[in-house]
């Protein structure tokens, strides 16, 4: 069976295409190369609300048409009062309310609870980028499918300015850190079939490389990083480990374990949500 899955590309085209130069991947993109690693027959729509508006599906096409529907991250704040913002918090209510089951990364997570009134607000510690340690999985996280095959602690790529303060009503918090109490949320009802993580699982070593030189001196002055010399360095490192994955001296230099490094580990909610959310919901529609 192909999956139909709708991508929403939470960026403004302005900041992919400066990650795209400096050697990431469009938002969109990158999430689709994800996907399609789990599953190479998956049919992907990518839309862009930021720049084209809420109501920028392919012409004919229905949020119904979809098996799932997966949104990315953003550079965004989902508290802000402009239009790219905006734009997407009616689009997120309405794939919510649609029943498709859908997947929030960091941004999409944030964007959701925004939408279907919980609050985000800027995290009270700073910035969390880079890899996201001690992710702790609660008693309602272990009992879900969501973490099927996850220790009960673990780490992830992550990039995130933001944190969900609030969740929805009705929503299930499955799991934090030290740095951001809500890093995975669900939102599940007779209607509503949504789960969300602050983290990345369809980021790539790379991915996160070309965003450390695209924040560049904001993470300099945030005391993350010594001088533009050290952070080239180790964006360096990043794009060489993730060509190269048995260097390990480079893994244990930045503490990157399997759970980040091994791709079917790195993606294991995606995995877990395909396999328990989208085939189910397609099979039960064909």
């Amino acid at each position: 069976m192909t999956l139909k899955i709708l991508v929403v590309d939470g960026n403004l085209t302005s900041v992919n295409q400066l990650n795209q130069s400096l050697g990431g991947s469009p938002s969109g993109e990158g999430y689709v190369a994800a996907l399609k690693f789990l599953d190479p027959d998956i049919d992907a729509t990518i839309i862009h609300p930021a720049d084209d508006g809420p109501d920028c599906l392919p012409d004919g096409y229905a949020l119904t048409d979809f098996d799932g529907i997966a949104w990315t991250g953003s550079a965004l704040n989902a508290y802000a009062d402009e239009l790219a913002v905006t734009n997407q918090i009616s689009l997120a209510r309405a794939c919510v309310e649609s029943g498709v089951p859908v997947f929030g990364s960091c941004w999409g997570m944030q964007i959701v609870a925004q939408a279907m009134g919980g609050a985000v607000k800027a995290c009270d510690k700073g910035r969390e980028i880079g890899i996201g340690r001690e992710i702790l999985i609660n008693d309602a996280g272990r009992a879900h499918p969501l973490f099927k095959g996850r220790g009960p602690c673990f780490s992830a790529m992550t990039v995130h300015m933001d944190e969900v303060s609030s969740v929805p009503v009705g929503a299930v918090i499955l799991a934090g850190n030290r740095h951001s109490v809500i890093q995975a949320f669900v939102l599940e009802t007779d209607r509503y079939r949504f789960w969300g993580v602050q983290y990345h699982p369809e980021y790539s070593l790379a991915e996160l490389a070309a965003i450390f030189r695209r924040y560049g001196q904001r993470l300099i002055d945030a005391g993350l990083f010594h001088d533009q010399q050290a952070l080239e360095a180790m964006a360096d490192d990043w794009f060489t480990l993730h060509n190269d994955t048995s260097r390990h001296d480079l893994a244990w230099k930045y503490g990157i374990g399997e759970d980040v490094l091994n791709p079917s580990s790195r993606l294991t909610d995606l995995s877990n949500w395909l396999a328990d959310q989208v085939r189910p919901f397609a099979a039960a529609r064909s």
